[in-house]
């Protein structure tokens, strides 16, 4: 396909422009694997009806070879005349089996059973074999990050003003902490997923035309097949909280990265500076970075995750729309969660494009440390009340805010102030060195966060070690 026919901008900017990632993810959410998927399921079926006995295992053989030959476009040239997808998809099996198999293929079998079995399987495949392999290596490269600047002191913000300081590796730390609980939520929600084959109204008629009494176990032992869960009882369809809840935790993850862009981005701010971009500095670099200033070397990379996030986010809505179905079921929902694998492959493509722009990025230390240099005086605040209170200060934080408030309309550093009043010398006197050197350098205030940060990073290396990563 040109990329330039595309409708989508996803497809024709991002999908179909980086070859390797198209390539990984096209064996689980083109349209050509959506129909593999559909016939994987009703090759499955009938392999679960010869092991009942129904039919002999050279009948499911037979339709297994007549499945690996159905191509995407005789099904779609099929559903062009028909006008009914998976009907379209067994005349075209039915067209390559014998006599004797033709009754067997899609027996028992609403489209449905189909539909939401094939897409289980592929979601639970695709987060498997894609989405948590990549997602695991980003917070891998995050805890790279944190352990090396582990004791990176930097700047805390809140309210977008100084706050206390931190270390850089903490600041990464969090989100290692974030998206692997995120990761986390995203493999419990994919291997909850399921499937169905319990018939038109979920009340398994049709199969109980063959078995009376247990015909949920032809269901089980069809998604046992498939690997997947079944149902604790559906209507024609399955249960749309399954969806939900897995469309969800792909939705709050790309959030997490989100904000680590977001993040990112303002850290490139001119008047920040404490992250560099590579590309800035390559003399080689070609990238251009506005049409009319020629100096400019935009954090694009940071805001392309947050700016697709922004795109597919909503479409959650959508989903938890979709849990509404007429009775046993309408068709609201029909085209609405065809777009699910999009989501997917939108939500692969922000992972890939968050780790490629993490690889291209550096912290700027020393910027880091000057900074917090230029900043340092006012954060003393903090440290001088609880140092304060500990040595006995009645009321330490109003005497550490006022204080502040007079350095500042008398134009002199708190420090300064610190040392010329009177009424604070009993208490200073009382602090040990190491307390007043906090006073003097907010850099030796950062808490607990070199020591916080390894542990994190070690208690997810141990945990993406025990997912198989």
């Amino acid at each position: 396909m040109n990329p330039f026919d595309s409708a989508s901008p996803f497809d024709a900017r991002y999908y179909f422009a980086d070859r390797e990632f198209f390539q990984r993810l096209h064996p689980y959410v083109s349209e050509a694997a959506q129909v593999t998927y559909l016939a994987r399921v009703e090759a499955a079926l009938v392999e679960v009806l010869a092991e009942c006995g129904l039919c002999s295992s050279q009948v499911a053989a037979e339709v297994g070879r007549a499945v690996g030959a159905v191509t995407p476009e005789e099904v779609y040239e099929e559903e062009s005349r028909i006008q009914h997808n998976i009907r379209a998809l067994v005349n075209c099996i039915r067209k390559r089996v014998s006599e004797e198999a033709k009754p067997f293929v899609h027996l028992f079998a609403t489209s449905a059973d189909i539909m939401d079995s094939a897409r289980s399987l592929c979601l639970r495949e695709v987060t498997r074999d894609v989405i948590v392999p990549m997602l695991a290596d980003l917070v891998r490269k995050l805890i790279t990050m944190a352990r090396e600047h582990s004791g990176t002191p930097q700047m805390g913000r809140t309210h977008g003003q100084h706050a206390v300081p931190l270390t850089f590796g903490f600041a990464m730390a969090l989100y290692v902490s974030r998206l692997g609980q995120r990761l986390e939520q995203i493999i419990a929600a994919s291997e909850n997923l399921r499937g169905k084959f319990a018939g038109a109204v979920g009340a398994y008629n049709a199969l109980s035309l063959y078995r009376p009494r247990g015909a949920a176990e032809i269901e089980a032992l069809l998604m046992r097949k498939l690997g997947l869960k079944p149902p604790e009882i559906s209507t024609q369809v399955v249960q749309p909280e399954y969806y939900a809840d897995f469309v969800y935790a792909l939705a709050s993850c790309w959030g997490v990265m989100a904000n680590l862009a977001d993040d990112g981005r303002n850290l490139q701010r001119s008047e920040i500076r404490e992250i560099r971009d590579r590309k800035a500095t390559d003399a080689k670099s070609e990238v251009v970075g506005s049409s009319t200033m020629p100096h400019k070397v935009n954090p694009k990379d940071f805001e392309n995750v947050k700016s697709l996030w922004k795109a597919y986010m909503p479409r959650l809505t959508t989903v938890l729309l979709d849990q509404i179905s007429e009775h046993q079921r309408d068709l609201t929902n029909s085209a609405s969660m065809r777009f699910i694998t999009e989501f997917v492959a939108a939500f692969a493509y922000g992972i890939h494009r968050l780790r490629g722009t993490l690889e291209g990025i550096e912290p700027d230390v020393g910027r880091m440390r000057e900074i917090l240099e230029a900043g340092k005086d006012p954060v003393t605040a903090e440290p001088l009340y609880v140092l304060l209170s500990l040595v006995g200060h009645h009321d330490a934080h109003e005497a550490a805010r006022v204080l502040a408030l007079q350095a500042r309309v008398q134009k002199v550093t708190l420090a300064e102030a610190i040392r010329s009043d009177a009424s604070l010398k009993p208490y200073l006197a009382k602090l040990t060195a190491e307390q007043r050197a906090v006073l003097d350098d907010p850099a030796k205030y950062v808490g607990d966060a070199p020591q916080r940060t390894v542990a994190i990073c070690d208690m997810w290396e141990k945990r993406l070690k025990e997912l198989g990563h």
